[in-house]
C-alpha cells in the first residue's frame, strides 16, 4: 500500500509510504533555501507533489491514500480551537481558495479512539483523504519509528508540543491497542517560550516565534537556578492543579487561560523579589523540569503492568536537557526521540496512523537520511574544484583549522543537522566557535556541537553513550575541556551526536582520519544555511552563501579562487579545472 502523508501548516512536509518502508520525507524548509518553519502559505502543490514523486519513480495515480494534517483559522470564531473537522483554507495548484476540513488537534484527549479516522471528499477539487488527530501523528512518528516498534515492544509514549498538554499514551502491536492515559498536567508546551517573552532578549520577539525555545535553551547557561523562586513556582503549580480535574472536558481558551495566569503569577514573583531576569528563566527551566519527571512518576505508577518504555514526542522533545533529565531519571527502561519530534515529523506520523489502521502494521522501515537529494547548481566563476578525498579534507581541516560546508546524499530528518547538511571544523580552538556564530549571524552565546567517534564518547564525554541523532546532553569531562573548546557549551555541557560506520560511512570515515592526524576523534558541527532558512539544497547555494571557503560535496572540493587557503589547496590536492 502506497500512502501519502501531507502536513500543511508550519513544518509543511510530503512523506510517501510504500508497503511499511518510508521512500522520503521532504520538509518545505529544505526546498529552494525555504524560511525555517516553511508552511503550505500557497496552498498544496500538486505539481510539486508529481516532481518529488518522480524522482523516485513514483506519481500521484501510485498513491493509494493521502493523510493530511493541519490547522487554522475557522469558519466560526466562537467555534473552540480544538472542535473535531474544522476547516482549513487551502488552495490547489495555486486555484481559488477552498475551505478543506481535518480531524481535531488533540490538545487534551480522553476516552478518544486515536486513530479514528476521519475522511473527507471535495469532487470539485478531485481530491479525497483521510485525517488524523495533530497529537496521533506525533504519537505514532515517534512510536513506528522506535525501537520497541520494530522489536514488536510495547511502550508508553509521552506527547507534549507547544499546543497541547504534555499526555500519555500507551501503544501495544501484539494486541494492537493504543490507549489513553491522560494529560500529565494541564499546561500547554508554548509555556517555555512565552516565559522567556517577558524577559529580555526574548521580549523584542513576536510571541509565535518559533526559534526562541532553542535559544533559551542555550540563554540560560548564563544563569543560576534560585531556589526559593523553584520553591514558590511549585508552590503555585500544585495549588493551580489541584484544583482542575483529569477527567474534565476543558475548552482550548481555559487551558490558555489556566497556562497564562501561572506564568503571570511567575513573573509577578521574579518582579517583586528583584529576580534577575536570566535567573528566572534559567529557574522557570529547572521547575518545568522537575515537574515534568515528578508528574510523569505519579502517572506510571498506575499502570505498574505495563512495559516501562518510553517514546518523548512533540516540540518539547527537543529539549536536550530535559530528555537527559528523563532518561537519568531511572523510571523508564529504554527511552526514545525520534529526530523529528516537533512538527517536521507530522507527515510522517499521520502516514503511519493510515499505516496502521489499513494493515495493521506498527514497524516503519525507515532511515534519517531521507531527505531531499543533493544537486550542484550553477557554481560562481570565482570558484574552482579539485577532487578530493575525505583523507584529503580531514588534512584541510586539521592544516587550515578552517570551517568547510559539507553536503553529502540525502538531507536528514528533522531539524538537526547530522552530517549530511553540515558545516564542520576542527574543535581545538576556542576561537572556532565565535567564528561558527559569526559566520551564521548567531548570537555568541549559542553552542556548537560535536559529531564523535562513537567508540571514543565515553571517554570524553558523561555518559558518552550513543546518541546517533543528538537529542541529548552530555557533559565534557574535565581533562578534554581545554582540548576541545570549541564545542564546550557555558556550563561545560555538549549536544553530543555519536557516528558509527553503520550510520553514516562518509562522516565515520572522515572522522577516523581526522583523528589519525590530530588524536582528537570529533568535529565541530553545525547546520549548513542562510540565516533564517533550512538546509541548503544544492552547493550552488552554499557558494553563493560564501561565509566559507570551502564546500565539499560528492568527493569534490569547491574553494574560492581568492582565499587565504586557494594557494595551499592547489598544492596538497590534486588540481582538476577551474569553473
Amino acid at each position: 500500500m502506497v500512502i501519502c502523508g501531507i502536513k500543511t501548516t508550519h513544518d509543511s512536509a510530503i512523506a510517501l509510504i510504500d508497503n511499511g518502508k518510508l521512500i522520503f520525507s521532504y520538509e518545505y524548509e529544505k526546498l529552494n533555501n525555504n524560511n525555517r518553519y516553511e508552511s503550505m502559505k500557497d496552498g498544496i502543490d500538486i505539481q510539486l507533489l508529481e516532481s518529488i514523486l518522480s524522482e523516485y519513480e513514483y506519481s500521484v495515480a501510485d498513491i493509494d491514500q493521502i493523510v493530511i494534517d493541519g490547522w487554522a483559522t475557522f469558519l466560526d470564531e466562537s467555534q473552540d480551537y480544538d472542535y473535531p473537522a474544522y476547516h482549513v483554507p487551502v488552495k490547489i495548484n495555486g486555484a481559488e481558495e477552498v475551505r478543506i476540513g481535518f480531524a481535531r488537534y488533540g490538545m487534551r484527549v480522553k476516552d478518544e479512539n486515536l486513530l479514528e479516522r476521519s475522511t473527507f471528499n471535495y469532487p470539485e477539487l478531485n481530491l479525497s483523504y483521510s485525517s488524523y488527530m495533530h497529537v496521533s501523528g506525533h504519537v505514532m512518528s515517534a512510536y513506528c519509528t522506535s525501537p520497541f516498534a520494530a522489536e514488536n515492544k510495547a511502550s508508553f509514549v509521552l506527547s507534549w508540543d507547544g499546543g497541547m498538554c504534555p499526555q500519555l499514551f500507551y501503544i501495544d502491536p501484539v494486541s494492537k491497542k493504543t490507549e489513553n492515559l491522560g494529560p500529565v498536567f494541564t499546561l500547554l508546551g508554548s509555556m517555555y517560550e512565552a516565559f522567556a517573552n517577558a524577559y529580555p532578549p526574548f521580549n523584542s520577539y513576536a510571541i509565535s516565534d518559533l526559534s526562541i525555545a532553542g535559544k533559551v535553551m542555550a540563554y540560560i547557561a548564563k544563569g543560576n537556578c534560585n531556589h526559593e523562586v523553584l520553591k514558590e513556582c511549585k508552590s503555585l503549580f500544585a495549588l493551580q492543579e489541584g484544583q482542575l480535574s483529569e477527567t474534565e472536558n476543558y475548552t482550548s481558551q481555559y487551558i490558555k487561560g489556566v497556562t497564562n495566569k501561572l506564568l503571570a503569577e511567575i513573573v509577578a514573583y521574579g518582579e517583586m523579589n528583584d529576580i534577575e531576569p536570566l535567573d528566572m528563566m534559567a529557574t522557570f527551566h529547572v521547575f518545568i523540569q522537575e515537574i515534568l519527571i515528578a508528574q510523569l512518576a505519579l502517572k506510571i505508577k498506575q499502570y505498574p503492568t505495563l512495559v516501562n518504555n518510553l517514546c518523548f514526542v512533540g516540540g518539547s522533545a527537543l529539549n536536550i536537557k530535559w530528555n537527559s533529565a528523563i532518561r537519568n531519571s531511572g523510571l523508564f527502561k529504554e527511552m526514545w526521540i525520534p529526530p523529528f519530534p516537533n512538527d517536521s515529523g507530522s507527515a510522517i506520523g499521520t502516514a503511519c496512523c493510515e499505516m496502521i489502521v489499513a494493515t495493521g502494521r506498527f514497524a516503519l522501515d525507515w532511515n534519517v537520511y531521507s531527505g531531499p537529494k543533493i544537486s550542484k547548481g550553477t557554481i560562481d566563476h570565482a570558484w574552482e574544484v579539485s577532487e578530493c578525498t575525505i583523507a584529503d579534507l580531514a588534512f584541510l581541516l586539521h592544516e587550515t583549522n578552517e570551517a568547510v560546508v559539507f553536503l553529502n546524499d540525502r538531507a536528514e530528518l528533522g531539524p538537526r543537522a547530522l552530517g549530511n547538511r553540515s558545516i564542520l571544523a576542527a574543535p581545538v580552538k576556542p576561537e572556532m566557535k565565535t567564528e561558527l556564530n559569526r559566520l551564521k549571524g548567531r548570537e555568541n552565546y549559542r553552542p556548537v556541537a560535536p559529531i564523535c567517534l562513537e567508540e571514543d564518547a565515553p571517554a570524553i564525554f558523561s555518559p558518552g553513550s550513543t546518541d546517533p541523532l543528538m537529542l541529548y546532553d552530555h557533559q565534557v569531562k574535565e581533562e578534554w575541556l581545554e582540548k576541545i573548546p570549541a564545542i564546550c557549551h557555558l556550563d561545560g555541557s555538549a549536544r553530543l551526536q555519536t557516528v558509527n560506520s553503520t550510520d553514516n560511512p562518509i562522516i565515520y570515515e572522515l572522522l577516523t582520519q581526522y583523528k589519525a592526524l590530530s588524536g582528537v576523534p570529533l568535529l565541530c558541527n553545525t547546520s549548513a544555511n542562510f540565516n533564517g532558512k533550512g538546509f541548503f539544497p544544492n552547493v550552488s547555494s552554499a557558494v553563493q552563501w560564501g561565509e566559507t571557503n570551502m564546500v565539499w560535496s560528492d568527493h569534490q572540493l569547491f574553494f574560492r579562487s581568492e582565499s587565504p587557503i586557494s594557494d595551499f589547496i592547489r598544492k596538497k590536492i590534486y588540481y582538476s579545472e577551474i569553473i
